[in-house]
């Protein structure tokens, strides 16, 4: 088994694609065959498998989150952080912060149009960490 901790410096609400560097760590792995988990160490930043290749998929899924959990809503105790802070922490209890991947002949076994992504859901930058954990032979 392998691990190692990346870190993703994010712009803001967006979502990033982290497929390359999780790649080149399964690449430089010694491991053919076998799962790859993905794990972010945050609560307002989560992981999504989608559409790598027409970024309207990803514009459209924050249209569709930014209207199922508003920023700011007055329901929300918890704004420490200001408006966006519930909401962040909403969406990534909605999405996921940790993803398994297979991994098939050293590489991850991702779909054609598929790709993995940090979903920053927080307006200012960030620094995100994310553990990715080899296994297999």
């Amino acid at each position: 088994m392998e691990q190692q901790t990346i870190s993703i410096q994010t712009e803001g609400r967006a979502t990033i694609n982290i497929s390359g560097e999780v790649e080149q760590v399964v690449r430089a792995s010694a491991i053919e065959q076998g799962l790859c988990h993905v794990f972010v160490h945050h609560t307002s930043a989560s992981l999504i498998v989608t559409e790598n290749a027409d970024t309207d998929v990803r514009r459209d899924l924050e249209s569709y989150i930014s209207r199922l959990v508003l920023d700011g809503d007055p329901a929300y105790r918890h704004d420490q952080e200001g408006p966006d802070d519930m909401a962040a922490h909403i969406r990534s209890v909605l999405t996921q912060t940790e993803i398994t991947i297979p991994v098939r002949a050293g590489r991850l076994a991702l779909g054609t149009w598929q790709g993995l992504f940090l979903w920053e859901h927080r307006y200012s930058a960030h620094r995100r960490n994310v553990t990715i954990t080899l296994s297999g032979a």
